[in-house]
C-alpha cells in the first residue's frame, strides 16, 4: 500500500506544490521562502520519518502569514489523502519530548473531526524574523484540513526557539505513531466502522 499524496494549491496569495510520503525515510526537500519555517518542517519530516517535498511561492512582501498558513492547509490535506480510509492505522498517537529546558507533549486522534488545543505560550513576538504566533496558525490549518484532534501542551520552557522546535519534533513523533499500521487491527479503528 502506497501512502502518498500530492497537493497543489494556487491562489492570489500563494502557489504551493507539495508531496508527502508517510512511509518515507525523513527527507525534506524544497523551500517555503521562510528560513525558520523550513527548519521546522525539516525537523517535522526527520522525526516523523516522512518524506516531504514542498515548493511555495508566497506573498512574502506582505508578510509570512499566508505562506505558513497555506502550507499548513496543504500538509493537512496531504495527511488526510495519504491515510485514505484509515484501515489498519493506530489512529491515536502521543509523545512527550524534552528540548533542553523545554518539555512538550502532543497528542493526535485521526478521528475525522477537527479540534485543536494549543497550550504553548511564547514570550516574544518573533524568533528572528519569524512571527511566533504563526506556529499556532500552522498547526490550526493542518489539523483543520487533516480533520483530526490535535493537542499541544508546553509544560514549561524559556527559549522560544526551543519551544517551537519541541512542538514540531514532538508532533512528528506522535503523528508517526498515529499513522503507523497496526498488524493486530487491520480494520478501521472505530466501533462505528468509519472515521469520517
Amino acid at each position: 500500500m502506497t501512502r502518498t499524496a500530492k497537493i497543489e494549491r494556487d491562489t492570489t496569495e500563494t502557489q504551493i506544490k507539495l508531496e508527502l510520503n508517510l512511509d518515507g525515510s525523513g527527507n525534506f526537500t524544497g523551500s517555503t521562502g521562510v528560513g525558520f519555517f523550513d527548519h521546522m518542517l525539516q525537523l517535522f519530516t526527520r522525526h516523523g520519518c516522512f518524506d516531504l517535498s514542498v515548493e511555495v511561492n508566497g506573498d512574502l512582501h506582505v508578510d509570512q502569514h499566508h505562506t505558513v498558513e497555506d502550507t499548513g492547509i496543504c500538509v493537512g490535506q496531504a495527511i488526510r489523502q495519504a491515510i485514505g480510509d484509515k484501515k489498519g492505522i493506530r489512529r491515536y498517537g502521543h509523545f512527550t519530548l524534552p528540548m533542553e529546558e523545554t518539555l512538550c507533549s502532543t497528542v493526535w486522534d485521526l478521528s475525522g473531526r477537527y479540534y485543536l488545543v494549543f497550550n504553548a505560550p511564547f514570550t516574544t513576538e518573533k524568533i528572528g524574523e519569524f512571527d511566533t504566533e504563526l506556529v499556532e496558525d500552522f498547526w490550526q490549518a493542518l489539523a483543520a484540513n487533516a480533520l483530526c484532534n490535535f493537542h499541544v501542551n508546553i509544560h514549561y520552557g524559556r527559549n522560544n526557539h526551543h519551544i517551537s522546535e519541541a512542538i514540531f519534533k514532538c508532533a512528528a513523533r506522535s503523528l508517526r505513531m498515529a499513522v503507523e499500521l497496526d498488524p493486530r487491527s487491520p480494520g478501521v479503528p472505530s466501533t462505528k466502522g468509519t472515521l469520517n
